[in-house]
């Protein structure tokens, strides 16, 4: 029987500073522009947050009736390890796309109707990453999912459902969490070349080589510092994200000292650590002004 402990585990919550991060950095700028409104900013996060969790337990079945995680090296996942069955999972999956809906109807209810087409090309991103017949995870293209649903649309769209508007800025404070969200899923997938290689789920770490996906993951990791920088014209504080620098010193020395597999799972949480922090400090720095 499954234990509370391992639904836990399976719904990752250490990914979960991925969700929280593009809302509270779009909340930031909000404050900072004097429009906010917290109901629909707190129903954009339980979206969010319930999509993540979803698209967890679905890539947790997806992969596992794919056979990928027969021989997992990262975080624990309910069908590879034969802790439940695929369908309870796929329907933990759909438990918590469902929560995502109602949060998204009400959501839309209150700020506009058209959110509801941006929420039916989320959950079919986060359903088709790795499941259906065609994943795209497996084509080299979840980094590009990621920086657009992690950063793109979390930010603009918290922005848009406290201010009604978008704004240039906004755009660009969503590019560093987008990217630090796909440094995030670079790390990942370097770490399970190997067994990704074998299971055939062709991912861009796979397509790239150790070599230049270790390369990108650096250029994530110290790219959003740049653009925090750039921010400044428009958001003098903004250079507070800056002060998270020295928290990618330790996934960047793992990454460059060529550390693999297990080797890499501090650097996976050193760099969830850089995302969060850096979040946190960018969105207090709009918030100033």
């Amino acid at each position: 029987m499954t234990t509370a402990n391992s639904w836990l585990a399976g719904a990752r919550p250490r990914t979960l500073p991925a969700a929280v991060t593009p809302v509270v950095v779009g909340s930031g700028l909000a404050v900072g522009v004097g429009q906010t409104r917290w109901g629909p900013a707190a129903l954009a996060l339980v979206v969010a947050l319930a999509l993540q969790i979803g698209v967890n337990y679905a890539n947790d079945y997806s992969d596992g009736i794919r056979g990928t995680d027969s021989q997992r090296v990262g975080p624990f996942r309910l069908v590879g390890s034969g802790a439940a069955s695929p369908s309870s999972v796929r329907t933990a999956a759909f438990a918590a796309f469902a929560v995502a809906v109602a949060a998204g109807l009400v959501l839309a209810a209150f700020t506009s109707w058209w959110l509801i087409a941006v929420g039916a090309v989320c959950l079919a991103a986060a359903w088709t990453y790795t499941g259906g017949p065609k994943p795209y995870g497996y084509r080299g293209l979840g980094e590009v999912s990621v920086f657009v649903f992690f950063g793109l649309v979390a930010v603009v769209g918290t922005f848009y459902v406290h201010s009604g508007h978008i704004t240039g800025v906004a755009v660009i404070a969503s590019i560093p969490v987008g990217m630090l969200a796909c440094a995030l899923l670079v790390v990942n997938n370097l770490r399970d070349v190997p067994t990704d290689e074998a299971a055939g789920k062709r991912t861009l770490a796979v397509v790239l080589g150790d070599r230049r996906t270790r390369a990108l993951a650096a250029a994530l990791l110290l790219a959003p510092l740049a653009i925090a920088g750039l921010l400044t014209v428009e958001r003098p504080w903004a250079w507070l994200g800056i002060v998270a620098l020295p928290l990618a010193i330790p996934p960047l020395r793992r990454i460059r000292a060529g550390a693999l597999g297990r080797e890499l799972i501090p650097a996976l949480r050193d760099t969830g650590r850089l995302q969060l922090a850096f979040g946190l400090l960018l969105a207090v720095g709009l918030a100033v002004g």
